[in-house]
């Protein structure tokens, strides 16, 4: 749809949620949460920068020069939803495809005649040996400092690149690309597993953690509309009691139904572990596996998604989860268990803020597009002149260069010009809802319905309902040249018992808000779920690669 059609919503855009698919408030049961940039809302570049500290600690420890201690974290730089390429060391923004968008060698944009000689067609196929994905809000300091430690040796006289841009040599040593990010890696993993963070952000909460009023009222809100909400999160107890004690005071396990620590994410909705229940007094988990019902004011720890399932009775579709982590939080819950998914993009603050205050760059960028596209329009088969249109390229790429600097360095996190991120594709296909915080569902009420925007294909936004269509001068029939009445009429005066039986009397939607299986017939319903389980498979076979990639063992 274009601008002149947006519709003017109540909601400032700073609260608003949304909307990818459909979904009815009032049909979810249970409200789960995240804590880590979800109900913990960390405040930037302050957590970045101390992640960013520990981590130079950490590798000039195992070796690498003093001088990185002089670093100092830039938050203008890193952008999630980033590529690394692990052989060659490059930072690539990509399409949801694997085209690449920009590509970052250090700090050093590469020249499109550069990308195009390490990468073939300006594509890169994901493999996870390859390629690492930094999907989640803790990578961005991790991002910056691949790049910081890339450009320090890249510029050092003390070492030179090889010749097949896979690394750097000093001498007769020789480190590779590959190996620098895993010692990066390692080092923050290392940080993580070493509490310094954890401790330090636990000690001090109101420099690193940004407390939201809106969340009380939103969980008691839940609660009196009759539907449950529980925690669910990969932090340990000692760390969620000290950051929930924070944000909703020493009682805080009191506004859930049900809370979760040490969730294990993504292996909790796949095997998981087993439930224990937490002993509050010494913080350590009791002995034995919890079976019983899960209890309000209680602490558990590890579990799975099936055995939550059977203790508190949720259907998959019963379950609206809001989460910061695309592959951990919302896409797991969503392929596997059939989860409603709301994905938190702290990152739209700014977005909304660009989106809206740049309107003169957007509406400059598509007025190239439609001259660009209008100039190739009205051209058939008899045109022998070549449009000049590389002025008009020029220029798209000129403004494309300043509205991503509107964003930060890398531009939007969710597009590049007119082409949309790996990013936003995840998003848009897990996430059912997104928001800048999860507090924003405070504005709605619970029975609220979201409607995604009706979306129209090529052939649907770029022919006019009254066009007039020239018959196919095809020697046989093309398919699907009758209509349904047309057909049911050839199938009535056939008298076929057989296909009578087979018209539709009634509609047959298999639509994401239609979840009263009493209002659709039994056959019906078992199609519906015959295509959800084929749909399941198909999208492993086809993309299951890339679901996997990156994921670190201990995020979140």
């Amino acid at each position: 749809m274009g601008r002149d059609s947006c519709r003017v919503y109540k909601r400032d855009p700073a609260h608003r949620v949304f909307v990818n698919r459909n979904l009815r408030l009032e049909k979810i049961k249970f409200f789960g949460f995240d804590l880590d940039y979800t109900l913990a809302v960390y405040k930037s570049p302050e957590l970045e920068s101390l992640l960013f500290e520990f981590a130079i600690e950490r590798l000039v420890e195992i070796g690498y020069p003093d001088g990185l201690k002089s670093l100092q974290y830039k938050p203008v730089f890193p952008l999630r939803g980033l590529w690394f390429d692990v052989l060659y060391g490059n930072l690539l923004k990509v399409d949801g495809f694997g085209n690449i968008l920009v590509g970052m060698h250090g700090f050093r944009f590469m020249k499109p005649t550069e990308i195009a000689e390490l990468y073939p067609n300006k594509f890169l196929q994901f493999t996870a040996n390859r390629i690492y994905v930094f999907d989640t809000l803790f990578s961005l300091p991790e991002i910056y400092l691949d790049a910081c430690i890339i450009d320090y040796f890249d510029g050092s006289q003390n070492y030179v690149q090889v010749e097949d841009f896979t690394g750097i040599k000093n001498g007769e040593v020789f480190m590779s690309y590959h190996s620098i990010f895993q010692d990066i890696r390692e080092a923050f993993d290392w940080v993580h597993q070493s509490r310094k963070v954890k401790d330090t952000v636990w000690q001090n909460p109101e420099k690193y953690v940004t407390k939201d009023e809106r969340l009380k009222p939103l969980l008691q809100r839940i609660r009196q509309y009759g539907k449950k909400s529980f925690l669910l999160t990969n932090s340990d107890y000692h760390y969620s009691n000290g950051i929930m004690n924070y944000l909703l005071g020493p009682n805080w396990a009191n506004y859930f139904d049900f809370a979760v620590v040490d969730a294990r994410k993504p292996k909790w909705f796949a095997e998981g572990t087993v439930f224990r229940e937490v002993n509050t007094n010494t913080g350590t988990a009791r002995i034995g596996i919890h079976t019983g019902p899960l209890e309000q004011g209680k602490i558990y720890s590890g579990g799975s998604c099936e055995a939550f399932r059977r203790l508190v009775k949720a259907v998959g579709r019963d379950v609206l989860y809001v989460g910061d982590h695309i592959y951990g939080d919302v896409l797991r819950s969503k392929k596997t268990r059939g989860w409603r998914t709301c994905l938190v993009v702290p990152e739209l603050a700014q977005e909304l803020t660009v989106w809206t205050e740049g309107k003169p760059i957007f509406d400059q960028l598509q007025s190239l597009e439609s001259r660009l596209s209008n100039t190739y329009k009205d051209l058939d088969s008899n045109a022998k002149e070549k449009p000049h249109v590389d002025d008009i390229i020029a220029e798209i790429r000129k403004i494309t260069y300043n509205m991503d600097n509107e964003y930060g360095m890398l531009g939007s996190v969710f597009r590049s010009g007119s082409r949309t991120t790996f990013f936003a594709a995840q998003v848009e296909r897990y996430a059912d809802l997104y928001a800048a915080n999860c507090c924003n569902l405070f504005h709605y009420p619970l029975f609220y319905y979201f409607r995604a925007p009706m979306s129209l294909l090529p052939h649907e936004s770029t022919v006019e309902h009254d066009a007039v269509i020239q018959e196919y001068n095809y020697p046989g029939k093309l398919i699907r040249q009758t209509s349904v009445r047309e057909e049911s009429e050839i199938i009535y005066n056939s008298y076929d018992s057989n296909l009578v039986r087979g018209l539709k009397t009634q509609p047959t939607f298999c639509h994401e808000e239609d979840e009263d299986e009493s209002s659709i017939t039994s056959t019906m319903a078992e199609n519906c779920r015959q295509i959800s389980e084929e749909e399941t498979l198909t999208l492993d076979n086809k993309f299951g690669s890339s679901d996997v990639a990156a994921i670190s063992p201990n995020s979140k």
